[in-house]
């Protein structure tokens, strides 16, 4: 049995999240999260001295998800309404197709959810958007226990074709009667 766990990540493996998860523009994960944004993925250099002790290490948006202890993804958040900090989005990437089809990320992104109501005592919901093209991640959200609360219809545009986006979210009450541990 696999053992996923989810952590701060550590200064000394900034190099190690890059090379893993952002190195390779052609990665699989990259089809999957928003393509239609044509994101660039950052530079070693970038990564290391700018976003990773940006969103890594002084205000961790992001944390690593480890299998086994080997760095395999990462979960992360963000607010949708910046410095208010009522409106709460959440995110997983798990880099290597090898580790999907595994229930990685559900055992990740679980924790993920518990940590964050945890820290963030008085946010009464939480939410996590994707795209109808996304099955994998749809799935993932409704066997942790996430609603679909909204479906916005062709607004997702990718290689010739409109796709929903997909909004599913939680709230505090709804998790705790399922999490009992926060």
């Amino acid at each position: 049995m696999l053992t996923v766990k989810i952590r701060p990540v550590q200064q000394t493996e900034l190099t190690e999240v890059w090379q893993r998860g952002f190195s390779n523009p052609q990665a699989a994960w990259t089809k999957w999260n928003g393509p239609y944004f044509h994101d660039v993925l950052p530079s070693q250099r970038d990564f290391e001295t700018v976003i990773g002790p940006r969103d890594w290490l002084i205000q961790p948006k992001n944390w690593v998800i480890t299998v086994d202890d080997q760095i395999v993804g990462n979960v992360n958040q963000h607010f949708v309404d910046g410095n208010l900090r009522r409106w709460l989005e959440v995110g997983i990437l798990i880099y290597d197709e090898q580790h999907w089809g595994q229930h990685v990320g559900q055992q990740a992104l679980t924790q993920w959810l518990t940590q964050l109501f945890t820290v963030e005592t008085t946010l009464p919901h939480i939410g996590l958007t994707t795209w109808s093209g996304n099955t994998r991640m749809s799935h993932l959200a409704a066997a942790i226990g996430l609603n679909l609360e909204a479906r916005i219809p062709q607004v997702r545009y990718w290689q010739g074709q409109y796709y929903d986006s997909v909004k599913y979210g939680i709230l505090r009450s709804d998790w705790l009667s399922h999490h009992p541990k926060i």
